[in-house]
């Protein structure tokens, strides 16, 4: 297994997959004249987390419409500062709640919509990005990083002895991600279409986006509708535009018990996960779709991963491991031991005392 690590991009404010997205979509905010972001996500998005820090960078003032998991906040200290939520409030984001009722019934391009139109009226020019910059502008970040990808091949195959021809490249067998809005993954699946084409001669990978909310019917109809917005699909009928998609990519239900919510299982996996590699991945995201490719989709397709290259997209989130650090705490403190050293050997043994 290799592991991409886009939680390595972008610091600690910006990390994740988020950043590639934005760079487009803060490139077409600045040069249409905006002067603020209004978008939109969970309690502990990530997403909104580095659209507040990458628009602070670049001059824009950051609005965020988080909706939370109790029934009615409109008080700051009840919201908190855990998680992602510091690092809102570190760049001075304007937020904006809503209960998980409110945006069931209105729907998150309305609530988008509201907040734009309040700040219209106070003379202000919002930019609107929806939910995890997943839309056709933010999704050419993922079909940059695909170009990315093929660069980092060929450079791995040179450092390991291999020569740079096709023949004799490092072959990634498969992708696996978290999806949780459809962006990175048409982003994905599209440029891997476009970048490891017959005409390039290279080994196509398999993808799989491992959905850790909603169904897999949703995000096959989110990534059509992002595809024809990038121009793809155009001639096609909407079965076959679904039919080619599910060609180029295989999504697969991973939200167990919902969005944000997990099993015990899963949050000992995160952890375990962290022991063995030293790579820590988040609950909501890279570690939920972890655990259901390995105990689930491996199981289920022995055949098809066997001796085979894996390339798993860590896209980020980790900040989202504080809020689940009181579920863990029985199981953290038996990992990790604390030993009070006894410089003055009272215990009359090595010197420490566990």
């Amino acid at each position: 297994m290799f592991v991409k690590r886009d939680d390595m991009s972008g610091g600690v404010e910006m990390g994740g997959n988020k950043i590639r997205k934005l760079n487009f979509l803060l490139a077409d905010a600045l040069a249409g004249g905006y002067d603020s972001v209004v978008t939109i996500g969970g309690e502990q998005s990530n997403h909104c987390r580095a659209t507040a820090a990458a628009a602070r960078m670049v001059g824009l003032d950051p609005h965020l419409i988080l909706r939370t998991r109790k029934s009615y906040v409109d008080d700051n200290e009840m919201l908190g500062t855990t998680g992602n939520l510091l690092y809102d409030r570190f760049v001075g984001a304007t937020i904006y709640t809503c209960t998980p009722g409110e945006y069931g019934r209105f729907g998150s391009n309305a609530l988008l919509k509201k907040v734009c139109g309040d700040l219209q009226r106070m003379g202000k020019v919002p930019y609107l990005i929806n939910v995890g910059g997943s839309n056709g502008i933010g999704t050419w970040g993922y079909i940059d990083a695909i170009d990315e990808v093929v660069s980092q091949i060929t450079s791995y195959s040179q450092n390991v002895g291999e020569d740079s021809t096709n023949e004799s490249l490092i072959n990634i067998d498969h992708i696996v991600f978290a999806c949780g809005s459809g962006g990175t993954a048409a982003g994905i699946s599209c440029g891997v279409a476009l970048a490891f084409s017959n005409e390039r001669n290279l080994h196509l990978p398999k993808v799989h986006a491992i959905g850790v909310c909603d169904s897999p019917e949703y995000f096959y109809n989110e990534i059509l509708n992002i595809s024809r917005e990038l121009g793809l699909f155009q001639q096609d009928s909407y079965d076959d535009a679904i039919a080619k998609l599910k060609s180029w990519v295989t999504i697969h239900q991973g939200r167990g018990l919902g969005y944000s919510i997990n099993t015990k299982e899963e949050l000992e996996f995160c952890k375990n996960f962290s022991l063995k590699t030293g790579i820590v991945i988040d609950p909501v995201y890279t570690g939920k779709a972890l655990f259901h490719f390995a105990t689930k989709v491996l199981p289920e397709y022995p055949d098809e991963f066997q001796n085979k290259n894996v390339l798993f997209w860590h896209t980020g989130g980790s900040l989202g491991m504080y809020e689940k650090a009181p579920d863990m705490i029985e199981s953290l403190m038996t990992t990790s031991q604390l030993v009070r050293l006894d410089m003055y050997n009272k215990t009359g043994d090595s010197g420490t005392n566990t």
